[in-house]
């Protein structure tokens, strides 16, 4: 015959610990003050000085994923054609007869957008560029040299 046991929860009652000793035991992480290190800079120098030792303790640390891109520093055509002048000014792009010259990686940048208008021959040699970009640059005229980023 099967006999019907109460369930522990249901005994235990009445009881304030469950089982647990203390009246204060068995309640997380604030039982052992925090996990981890938590709470290593209180109590006056009782912890501090041996986090200080630590060189490690404060910051991040670890992996870096490979093959994740790196920033991108993008210009739109429209404001290529506007800044080419000032930067051949600065010897940061140059002009051959009707035709302007440029790095986009020297002036930093790495992307080329297509928004904006273009109404120079401008030969750009970029990182990387979009299809509209290099659509709108070939259409006036210019050319764009896509380099591998170093």
């Amino acid at each position: 015959m099967v006999v019907q046991k109460r369930t522990k929860k249901s005994r235990q009652r009445g009881s304030w610990t469950h089982g647990w000793g203390a009246k204060k035991k068995h309640r997380g992480a604030g039982h052992r003050g925090g996990r981890g290190m938590a709470g290593t800079g209180k109590r006056a120098d009782t912890k501090k000085p041996s986090i200080w030792k630590d060189k490690d303790y404060f910051g991040k640390r670890g992996f870096k994923k490979k093959g994740v891109q790196r920033t991108i520093y993008p210009i739109n055509v429209g404001q290529l054609d506007q800044h080419i002048e000032k930067w051949v000014v600065s010897n940061e792009a140059r002009k051959e007869k009707e035709e302007f010259h440029i790095d986009l990686g020297k002036v930093g940048y790495n992307k080329l957008l297509g928004d904006g208008k273009v109404t120079k021959k401008i030969r750009v040699k970029v990182a990387s560029a979009s299809a509209r970009a290099v659509e709108k640059i070939k259409a006036a005229g210019g050319d764009v040299a896509l380099a591998a980023e170093e």
